[in-house]
């Protein structure tokens, strides 16, 4: 990742390599073939990489889809310029409606009840979502009820048919392959009833890179991996069929260093006991820019080319680092919460299994006044 000169005056802030984000969409793309389409998924701002600009980079390297989870996160796009085809995933709200055909965004329906009410404002097209299993959103009619329900509505158009795996990377457990097995089933019962969907799709990142048999389908939906990340699989699962990096690094700057003597108490509830004489670091950055308070006491930077433990509790807007090691560190120098420096890296899924949680936890949870610059 190239290196640009930040402001001093920017405390902590994240590092985004549009070129890795690119480099990463082209490996999922080689990974599903020449005849796939890919579905760039951007929600939650990009998991925190900034949607309007991965967005960006998606639909110059030929992204004819992406995905979010609400209309108004597609408005954002679509009032920044992106003209790929826009799905909105997580459900839209009846007073939604006319905002989503405003802005030519296409709904994934969970329920049949929607129909009547998509269909007031004309002819749609949207992609229906069926429960094959994991019991969050999509149906769970029948396909009978489904042809009866589209029937009744002939404005709606079924462009696309897809489902969501729940355990793509557990290959010790049969539910992926019955999820499978039961999206294909209602694809053939709908087929046999004169519905048959342009497009299918249920393949987010794990699966496609963990491909079970009738599992990847010819339009995917990528999110993780487009980031950089694939999760690590349980039990005797194929080796990947690609390799992805990171695109972000997240870095903070020292406020101020101080020796303390053995047996100073350190943080909130003097919750690190100094066993020797010390010198600490306070960085500019703590659990409201998204630094885990779970790290506390167990987590770690990179400071100085050494990694440097986190002392103490993680607090709002500050944390503590033991420098020791590196006594040439001084206020205003920048250490990495996230990223590489020469041979050492950290990255989301290191930090979520210190921190007892997921990695899209670790960069969604990257706080909005933590600024984002990109480099190309």
């Amino acid at each position: 990742m190239s290196q640009v000169q930040m402001p001093k005056s920017t405390r902590c802030y994240v590092e985004i390599s549009r070129s890795q984000i690119a480099a990463n969409y082209r490996a999922v793309r080689d990974a599903v073939g020449p005849g796939g389409q890919v579905i760039g998924v951007v929600k939650a701002d990009a998991y925190g990489h900034g949607a309007v600009e991965v967005s960006r980079v998606l639909c110059r390297e030929g992204a004819a889809w992406l995905a979010v989870s609400s209309v108004e996160e597609g408005i954002t796009l679509r009032r920044a310029g992106i003209p790929c085809r826009i799905l909105v995933m997580a459900g839209v709200m009846p007073w939604e409606h006319e905002a989503m055909r405003e802005f030519q965004l296409t709904p994934v329906v969970h329920s049949l009840d929607e129909l009547p009410l998509l269909e007031e404002g004309g002819v749609i097209d949207i992609h229906l979502k069926i429960d094959t299993g994991m019991d969050r959103l999509g149906t769970r009619a029948t396909a009978s009820q489904i042809a009866a329900a589209l029937a009744a509505a002939p404005g709606v158009r079924v462009e696309g048919l897809m489902t969501h795996l729940a355990s793509p990377t557990d290959f010790t457990s049969p539910q992926t392959d019955e999820q499978i097995r039961n999206f294909h089933e209602m694809a053939t019962a709908l087929a046999a009833l004169g519905i048959r969907p342009t497009l299918m799709h249920l393949a987010s990142t794990n699966a496609i890179a963990y491909p079970r048999r009738d599992g990847m389908l010819p339009l995917v939906r990528p999110g993780h991996a487009i980031y950089g990340y694939v999760s690590p699989a349980r039990g005797p699962a194929p080796h990947p069929l690609f390799a992805v990096k990171p695109a972000l690094s997240w870095k903070a700057r020292i406020v101020t260093i101080k020796d303390v003597p053995a047996g100073a108490r350190i943080g909130y509830g003097g919750s690190y006991h100094a066993m020797s004489p010390m010198r600490i670091a306070v960085l500019a950055a703590g659990y409201a820019d998204g630094v885990p308070h779970r790290l506390s006491n167990k987590g770690k930077v990179i400071a100085g080319g050494r990694f440097a433990p986190i002392v103490g509790t993680v607090s709002m807007d500050l944390t503590t680092i033991d420098i020791t090691h590196s006594p040439q560190l001084k206020p205003g120098d920048e250490v990495t919460l996230l990223g590489r420096e020469g041979e050492l890296s950290l990255d989301a899924q290191q930090i979520a299994r210190t921190a007892g949680t997921i990695s899209y936890s670790v960069l969604c949870g990257i706080g909005g006044r933590v600024k984002r610059f990109y480099t190309d």
